[in-house]
């Protein structure tokens, strides 16, 4: 039995209030499917969680260091170098292990027929 012809990775994007607790809130996905020249992203805030963390973090500036994420992975030249790089290096430098609020979940491979159907299916279990 064939599960899909497409084999993807995704990362969980995740707001680390404060680094040293190692605590986090899941705000976006992250993925990408290298034969097919593909990647994603979709962010979401939840505010109300965020209150809950004693961070130094607004969210406007989670806001402002989002967009950029979202920047790279649209390939936005005005995110700079890294966003001409092609889909699967700006995958891995936005997936790459980093101390800052915003961070990835190591990347989790899978196989697909449909990457937006995968995509929407995933960010509804992991973000929402």
């Amino acid at each position: 039995m064939c599960v899909g012809n497409l084999l993807y990775e995704y990362a969980v994007i995740r707001f680390v209030p404060r680094i040293e607790r190692e605590e986090f809130i899941n705000v976006g996905l992250l993925m990408m499917c290298k034969r097919m020249k593909w990647i994603r992203a979709q962010l979401h805030v939840p505010e109300n969680k965020m209150a809950v963390f004693v961070s130094e973090i607004t969210p406007e500036n989670l806001h402002n260091q989002l967009e950029q994420f979202r920047c790279i992975t649209n390939g936005d030249c005005k995110a700079g170098p890294i966003a001409t790089l092609s889909v699967e290096e700006r995958f891995r430098w936005l997936s790459a292990v980093r101390s800052s609020c915003v961070q990835t979940s190591r990347p989790h491979p899978g196989l697909t027929d449909d990457l937006d159907m995968t995509f929407d299916r995933l960010f509804s279990e992991l973000v929402m």
